[in-house]
């Protein structure tokens, strides 16, 4: 594999911000920039060798200077959703901003998506690092974090996260790339399996009941190949309160990186995609509030559906659901998450 870098911008207040480009002998190509550590593209081949950008997102860094969805960035302090913006931890009720809707969503409004990180690329792998301070965006505790990309030679994006807190805080990382396998069009053609018996149900806030939900019998079982379109627009209450699928699936092979958590097929193409993980969930969404107002790469609208996210995590809301898998980091312990994306063709 080789790295090579180039200039991306700078932000508003002048920092400079890099873009890394990734290649392996197999010709897939990605390329990252320390700008909120965010994917911004991954050319991937199809059946007959054509390749293609299968994830949403910008030509520049103004893109992603501008209010958007949190295309391909890295997600945290906290991934997903903690209602009302409030948690208690050993007795003290900490605020953090609220930014979607009534709840905090995927770290505040600055949140690691906004960041610059440091960035080094060493032995073939890209290593971006970043501080966030005591009480930044309301968390407790000065919490340091490094997060590793590494492109392997069987087409395989590998994601590490590590971090390490001077006090006891809450963490949940987790990287929002929007895949499209086709480059183009909606996703719903898309054939997708997630190796998961159950599901987290939502309130109509899009907060967790706290119910582990078994998804057979419902448009939430996707344990065998199934459409993604196939039943998402069902008159089902927890597809209509979020517009399509936007959950968190409780994960069979939780913390077994060998065991496949999901695989996502797109027919016309034959591109596939394969999710590893150690975390014990993943969100699983469809879009729904793309609509359109933004212009991606090449000038392609960003409509409805046009792009799946498989975000790997620990539960949405866990600091107030006290029987879901714990996310307090002590200072002494270390935070690990690995994700694998495996890109092929049928």
């Amino acid at each position: 594999m080789t790295i090579t870098q180039q200039s991306f911008g700078q932000t508003a207040a002048g920092a400079p911000v890099e873009l890394f480009i990734l290649n392996n002998a197999a010709g897939l190509t990605v390329k990252i920039t320390n700008y909120g550590g965010i994917i911004v593209s991954v050319l991937a081949p199809d059946r007959h060798g054509q390749f293609d950008d299968v994830v949403l997102g910008f030509d520049t860094l103004a893109g992603y200077l501008q209010k958007h969805p949190f295309f391909g960035a890295l997600a945290g302090r906290y991934a997903n959703r903690i209602a009302n913006g409030k948690f208690t931890l050993d007795g003290v009720e900490y605020s953090l901003a609220v930014n979607n809707g009534p709840n905090h969503l995927h770290g505040g409004l600055h949140g690691f998506d906004k960041k610059v990180w440091q960035a080094d690329a060493a032995d073939n792998s890209l290593h971006l690092t970043t501080v966030s301070p005591d009480g930044d965006e309301g968390y407790p505790g000065t919490l340091t974090v490094t997060t590793i990309y590494t492109l392997t030679a069987d087409n395989a994006l590998r994601i590490e996260y590590n971090a390490t807190t001077d006090r006891p805080t809450i963490i949940n990382l987790t990287n929002h790339s929007y895949f499209n396998l086709a480059g183009s069009g909606d996703i719903l053609a898309h054939e997708l399996l997630i190796n998961a018996d159950r599901f987290t149900p939502v309130n109509e806030n899009l907060i967790p009941t706290g119910e582990l939900r078994p998804v057979e019998d419902t448009p939430f079982d996707f344990t065998q190949l199934t459409p993604i379109g196939a039943r998402i627009e069902q008159a089902d209450e927890q597809l209509q309160r979020a517009g399509g699928y936007d959950h968190n699936f409780v994960l069979n092979a939780a913390g077994d990186l060998s065991v496949l958590s999901a695989r996502a097929v797109e027919p016309k193409s034959g591109r596939t995609l394969e999710m590893y993980t150690s975390q014990p969930g993943a969100q699983f969404y469809t879009g729904n509030f793309l609509d359109g107002t933004l212009t991606g790469k090449g000038g392609r609208v960003c409509g409805p559906r046009s792009g799946f996210c498989l975000e790997t995590q620990h539960y949405p809301d866990s600091p107030n659901q006290p029987d879901f898998p714990s996310t307090v980091l002590t200072p002494g312990d270390t935070y690990r998450q690995t994700t694998i994306y495996k890109f092929g063709i049928l």
